[in-house]
């Protein structure tokens, strides 16, 4: 079956009627695609949705000051863009070769009548993570959210023996190291009523075999969440973190071998776009969700989590 394009900007969020959750956006099956590690967003097919002609803003996050890893596309790309609509400044990173991609999500930014300054960084490398930190610092004054959302995926359908120790290092120092340095680094900077946001995954709960590595650093993410809420609880700053189901971004063609079906297995039939998982992230970092911490949104299409 082709993929059932449908105008990928048509989200529902501006017509004010409700839509079938499985229709507002591309269905499966997709062309099969694929490209190298990061991966690019201009290639892919359907394009990536990240709310640039959806999301409204209505000044929940004025003046604030956001920090935001992996921002260069997809789900960082639509959390940036819906941040400035918001109201907020925001700094994020992206790798040294996804640089064209960080002009776009600047673009948008500051489009939006904020500030936006993308820094190529590679959190694996804590002296970058100290370096990051001190820029956001030089360039707000104080970091008021901080968004966890990098990470790193490969799949190896051939299971445990084919996963390298080089890869397994890269995962969990992408993955867990960054977020452990940005969090533990970012905190003295962070004023009372801050908020940290980590990307978890379905992963954390249904781990797929071939993504064994990923799955493991995202139910620690979990974990970590859950136990630094409750140790910055007295300090007012919330912690929580955000599980998506299959989001189609970059990352999917770059490190998964089949992208015709991907998301189909969901209860919705679809993989959501980034621009929908944006909302979630505005939400846990505004006053809204003032007496939320320690909590895990789960947006996974319909898939029953614990």
């Amino acid at each position: 079956m082709a993929a059932q394009h449908r105008d990928h900007h048509d989200n529902g969020t501006t017509s004010g009627q409700p839509q079938n959750p499985r229709e507002k956006h591309p269905q499966p099956d997709f062309p099969q695609q694929d490209q190298e590690h990061p991966g690019w967003t201009g290639p892919m097919d359907p394009p990536p949705d990240h709310g640039e002609e959806s999301y409204r803003g209505s000044g929940l996050l004025t003046d604030r000051k956001a920090l935001l890893t992996g921002g260069d596309s997809g789900i960082g790309r639509a959390v940036a863009l819906a941040f400035a609509r918001e109201g907020a400044d925001v700094v994020f990173t992206h790798l040294p070769e996804e640089a064209d991609e960080a002009r776009e999500t600047a673009r948008l930014v500051t489009e939006a009548g904020r500030k936006a300054v993308a820094v190529p960084c590679d959190i694996r490398e804590e002296a970058e993570c100290r370096q990051l930190v001190e820029r956001t610092v030089a360039e707000f004054g104080r970091i008021d959210i901080l968004v966890n959302n990098a990470a790193y995926q490969m799949s190896q359908p051939d299971g445990i023996q084919a996963i390298s120790t080089e890869q397994f290092d890269r995962v969990l120092r992408t993955n867990l190291y960054g977020m452990f340095w940005l969090s533990k680094m970012s905190l003295p900077h962070m004023p009372k009523g801050g908020s940290i946001i980590n990307t978890t995954s379905v992963q954390a709960y249904k781990p797929s075999p071939h993504l064994l590595d990923y799955a493991t650093t995202k139910g620690a993410i979990v974990t970590f969440t859950q136990g630094l809420a409750q140790m910055l609880a007295p300090d007012g700053i919330r912690v929580n973190a955000v599980a998506p189901g299959p989001v189609w971004t970059p990352l999917i063609p770059a490190t998964l071998p089949d992208t015709a079906e991907f998301g189909k297995q969901a209860p919705l039939g679809r993989p959501a776009q980034p621009a929908e998982m944006a909302p979630a992230y505005v939400f846990l970092a505004s006053e809204h969700a003032g007496f939320i911490t320690a909590e895990i949104v789960n947006a996974t299409g319909g898939t029953p989590l614990p």
